[in-house]
This record gives C-alpha cells, sequence and structure tokens, in this order.
C-alpha cells in the first residue's frame, strides 16, 4: 500500500472512532431526542461504545486502550445508581400516598431492564451504538441487555456532563410519565407476578431484616394438573429455619414462590399499617386454600 493511501485510510478510522462527520450527525440526532446538548460529546461516544469496538480498536493499538475510545461499562455503572436515585426522587414527591412497598416496587420496574430496554428502543438507540465489525450483523442491536446497559451508560454520560437536571428532564419525560401508575396498578391488581420474589428481597434487605426462604411444604394432585404449596420464611444469621411469613400456591414451585412472596407482602403492608381485620383475612383466607387443597385429590 502507498503511504498517501495509509496514511488516509489511518485518517478515516480515526475520524470514524472519536468522532467523524458521520459520528457527530448520529450525536446531534442522539442529543435531540435526549434534549440535551454536550459540552463534551465524547462522554456520549463513550457511552456508545459497547466493549466488542474497544477491543477490537485496543487490537489494532497493539494490545492498549486506543485514544479516546473506551467501552461505556463504567458509564453503565454510574449511570445506573444516578438513574436509581432521581427515579426514587421523583415518585417519592410525586405520590405521597404511596406507603415504601409501593415506592420500592414501583421503582424497580421502572429501572428494570426490560422497561429500560423499551425507553432505549422508544429513542431509538440501537441506530446509535458503536460496534465492533464482527457484531454488526450479529442481532446485537436489538438485544434487550445490550439496550438497556447502553441506555444506563447513557443516564451516566448526561450526569457527568450537565448534572441531576438533564437526566430528571430524561426521566420525567421517558423513563415515567403513564409507566408508572400503570405499574402501581399492575401490583395492586397482581398482573406483574414476576416483581414479586425480587419486590420481597428488596424490602428486606433495605429494612436490613434478613433474606427471604422459600420451601416446598407439599404438593398434589395428577402430574398434568400438580399444585405446589411453598413457604417463604425471614432467614436471618441467628435463626436456622427462618421465621415463618406466608405460604404460596401455583401450578408449578415458581408460581408458588410467587404466590407466597406475594402474601408475604401483603402481610408486611398490613402490619406496617396496624390493619389486623387485613392481616386476619390473609390468615383465614390461606387457611381456607390449604383445606380446599387438601380436598382437591381425594374429589378426583
Amino acid at each position: 500500500m502507498k503511504p498517501e493511501r495509509r496514511k488516509v485510510r489511518q485518517n478515516r478510522e480515526s475520524e470514524d472512532n472519536t468522532g467523524g462527520l458521520r459520528v457527530k450527525t448520529e450525536i446531534k440526532e442522539l442529543e435531540s431526542a435526549l434534549e440535551h446538548t454536550f459540552s463534551d460529546p465524547g462522554l456520549l461516544i463513550r457511552a456508545l461504545t459497547h466493549r466488542s469496538l474497544a477491543h477490537q480498536l485496543a487490537q489494532k493499538n497493539g494490545g492498549n486502550e486506543a485514544p479516546n475510545v473506551g467501552d461505556n461499562e463504567r458509564l453503565e455503572f454510574l449511570g445506573d445508581a444516578v438513574l436509581g436515585l432521581v427515579v426514587a426522587a421523583e415518585l417519592f414527591v410525586a405520590h405521597p400516598e404511596w406507603h415504601e412497598g409501593e415506592l420500592t416496587r414501583v421503582r424497580s420496574g421502572l429501572v428494570s431492564r426490560l422497561h429500560m430496554a423499551q425507553v432505549a428502543e422508544a429513542v431509538g438507540l440501537g441506530k446509535y451504538l458503536r460496534l465492533s465489525s464482527g457484531e454488526e450483523h450479529s442481532g446485537l442491536r436489538r438485544k434487550s441487555t445490550v439496550l438497556s446497559n447502553t441506555m444506563e451508560a447513557v443516564m451516566g454520560a448526561l450526569f457527568l456532563d450537565g448534572g441531576l437536571e438533564p437526566v430528571r428532564g430524561f426521566v420525567q419525560n421517558l423513563v415515567m410519565g403513564k409507566a408508572a401508575d400503570e405499574l402501581a396498578s399492575e401490583l395492586r391488581t397482581g398482573a406483574a407476578m414476576g416483581n414479586y420474589k425480587s419486590a420481597l428481597q428488596e424490602r428486606l434487605q433495605a429494612a436490613h431484616a434478613g433474606t427471604p426462604l422459600y420451601r416446598l411444604k407439599s404438593e398434589s394432585g395428577p402430574d398434568h394438573h400438580k399444585r405446589f404449596l411453598v413457604e417463604v420464611r425471614l432467614k436471618t444469621d441467628s435463626e436456622r429455619k427462618g421465621e415463618p411469613l406466608a405460604r404460596g400456591m401455583g401450578r408449578t414451585k415458581k408460581h408458588a414462590e410467587q404466590d407466597a412472596a406475594r402474601c408475604a407482602l401483603e402481610r408486611m403492608d398490613a402490619e406496617a399499617a396496624g390493619d389486623s381485620a387485613l392481616e386476619s383475612g390473609l390468615d383465614s383466607g390461606l387457611d381456607s386454600s390449604l383445606e380446599a387443597e387438601k380436598e382437591r385429590p381425594a374429589a378426583q
């Protein structure tokens, strides 16, 4: 290769890696979606840089990190913390009527991988990801894990460039909105079944109360129509077996565990509110379910 051609090729690679015309155009588009103009565009470029590209460029640079081109994983770490803080603060101010358990569960849903991937899709983030040549056709741009992680990295870049205000604006417009109320409604009606175990664990950890421990108590019914009874206990350092919190039933062990976690959360809410009637109702409801479960095999 002639020296002139080699120089042109190197210049093009350098431009593409650190902010050439194509990258600058894409940055402007994304800044418009984020409603923030970066004083340091390099932060946003880094937030969009997947480790596959950083590794590819490091290989070209003799195994050393290429100048101005690192991956987005440190920004992802920061963005995760900033996002959790801003969402928690917004929920706290917007919903004084919600108790701690409800705030915790809705926050968990809003900052979850699933929801943040949806937010990333809403701003078209996949288009702007900076991937290695080997990953360009692998479908990585549409992978929910990559999208949610990159969205968190972008939150970290927003915070470093402009503080909490641009993050707060983005959260209000795209992360929360109707989504917070919908999540709260789902949690009240049980539609968000998959959130109960994580919500219980998070709530117990926040209170430094211990760890939930799930035990299979019994199973009944024929193979094609099994019913499982699971008990969730509060495991502390001082208790080997743990204190019983609640029991739940389901057609699979996982569903029974989720039901037990739901009952435990309801019991904790009732105790916090001093609602002895509700707590008594949970006890009688569980007793009735257990009696019905005992009778089910005989009826079959």
